[in-house]
């Protein structure tokens, strides 16, 4: 999914103020970058309408009660990539899908309530997407770090100081 709005260094300090506090006042940022919060607001709407970012609610997918995380990888049919990225994406299951180069055509996580279900997810609906031709899977014994801080760095190379 290419991006093609235009970043510059406030919108990549808007983001990383976000990240480290999604629920973050706008007039807290604006103050902080020397905007009007009008500004702020107008290039947060740019950024979401753009697909550039989102602020969400992040869950721990374990402490709501479903007990079994996986990493699948998937190898597809020549030709079908599309059509198994498309169907794979629409499984209410899978939480991130990439494309990928190397042994396996994608990747996909995917959080299920426990063993059966994560079962019937591999067996019955990866199984019956047409152009699935292999899977593997990686289950998640613990989760060490998840981070969605990434760009905080960033703000220091788009001038921060």
């Amino acid at each position: 999914m290419p991006r093609t709005a235009k970043v510059d260094p406030v919108d990549r300090r808007i983001v990383a103020a976000l990240q480290r506090d999604g629920r973050r006042p706008f007039t807290s940022i604006a103050k902080e970058l020397g905007l009007s919060e009008a500004a702020v607001r107008q290039r947060v709407a740019r950024l979401q309408g753009a697909g550039i970012m989102q602020v969400v609610a992040v869950a721990d997918p374990m402490a709501l009660g479903y007990t079994a995380m996986a990493m699948v990888a998937i190898s597809v049919d020549g030709g079908a990539r599309k059509r198994v990225a498309e169907a794979v994406g629409r499984l209410p299951e899978v939480s991130y899908l990439v494309l990928t180069a190397g042994s396996f055509d994608m990747l996909a996580e995917v959080v299920c309530e426990d063993n059966d279900h994560l079962l019937r997810l591999l067996s019955e609906d990866l199984a019956g997407i047409q152009g699935v031709r292999q899977t593997e899977t990686f289950v998640y014994l613990r989760l060490l770090k998840e981070a969605y801080t990434w760009s905080a760095g960033l703000e220091e190379s788009a001038g921060a100081g």
